[in-house]
């Protein structure tokens, strides 16, 4: 039987993505629709950390920073001058950025375990100041009152609305991480991912790259935070706490580290599975989840270490494309 081309399939799926209101479980209130529109908004965190730990090889705990960053920007300027969602958006993820460079500019220079450390406290100390600073994020209060996005004067307010706003949002966030991944960027990332002295000594500068890999990060993940403050309409300071960056580190794992179809089939596995979870667990053991996910990854760690879809894999000789990369890199035929 002959296989369908690769862009038959991507078709296919862009197919069953528009389609997919409609189907049974559609429906303009459909709470399996909730669900789907959460595991997509989760796609668009994990590529967007993906280009940190997938890409550059970097270990990043505080991702859910930027992830609260970019909400708490897109409320305060929703409640406060209510601009539009394609104003707030922008501004959001230039927010996420610059605070990505300049967490990542000072920090960047160190590695392992001491690098994830000041990840962790950053994430830490955003939350702290979402809780604490009344005067700016109404703290334990939270902050609701947040208008959904209008589109051409029409306010969303169906489910089916904000699914496909998600889903155009995450079409371009593939689009940019499939492009900066086929760069000569990408190329710098994978190649500082691989061996770090090697990269250096053909020319790449680490701390400038590491930056520019931290920003772009940062800066999804600010986005994605923007759509879930006018998606929920109220934001709480412990929405963000650390577990959020533990559960998108770990469908990154889960899917593969570094592969972009792996990451976003991570995502549509287990952020499901946390709403099966809740309907098969009592309430008083829902947090047993985690522990759920804990040996989930340690089979995988077993079993498949590379994830469902091995970055790997779509290398025929791997050594050869790292030499490949370092020569490209290096300006060398």
């Amino acid at each position: 039987m002959a296989k369908l081309p690769p862009r038959w399939k991507l078709v296919g799926l862009v197919a069953l993505a528009l389609l997919l209101p409609w189907l049974p479980l559609g429906g303009s209130t459909n709470y399996l629709l909730r669900v789907v529109t959460t595991a997509v908004l989760y796609m668009i965190l994990a590529l967007g950390l993906n280009i940190v730990p997938g890409f550059t090889g970097l270990l990043d705990l505080g991702y859910v920073g930027f992830y609260g960053i970019g909400a708490y920007t897109a409320g305060l300027l929703t409640i406060h001058f209510d601009l539009s969602f394609w104003i707030v958006l922008p501004l959001a993820a230039l927010n996420g950025a610059l605070w990505g460079i300049l967490l990542g500019a000072p920090t960047l220079r160190l590695t392992g375990d001491y690098f994830a450390i000041v990840t962790f406290g950053f994430s830490e100390l955003v939350v702290l100041v979402l809780r604490n600073e009344l005067w700016l994020t109404r703290g334990p209060m939270g902050l609701p009152g947040i208008s959904p996005p209008v589109i051409f004067g029409h306010p969303l307010t169906f489910d089916w609305e904000f699914y496909y706003l998600v889903v155009l949002l995450l079409m371009v966030v593939i689009l940019v991480v499939t492009r900066l991944e086929d760069s000569r960027l990408g190329r710098a990332w994978f190649a500082i991912r691989e061996d770090e002295i090697a990269a250096q000594c053909c020319g790449i500068n680490l701390i400038r790259y590491k930056i520019i890999a931290f920003a772009m990060s940062a800066s999804i993940g600010a986005m994605g935070g923007a759509f879930f403050a006018r998606w929920f309409k109220f934001i709480h300071p412990d929405m963000f706490k650390f577990w959020e960056s533990i559960l998108i580190l770990c469908l990154i794992v889960f899917g593969g580290m570094g592969s972009i179809t792996g990451t976003m089939l991570g995502a549509f596995i287990l952020i499901p599975l946390s709403e099966i979870l809740r309907a098969i667990l009592p309430q008083a053991m829902f947090s047993a989840r985690y522990l759920i996910y804990g040996l989930i990854l340690v089979l995988m760690m077993r079993w498949r270490p590379a994830g469902l879809i091995p970055f790997d894999r779509a290398q025929e000789n791997k050594a050869e494309r790292i030499r490949q990369r370092l020569a490209l890199l290096g300006g060398k035929e």
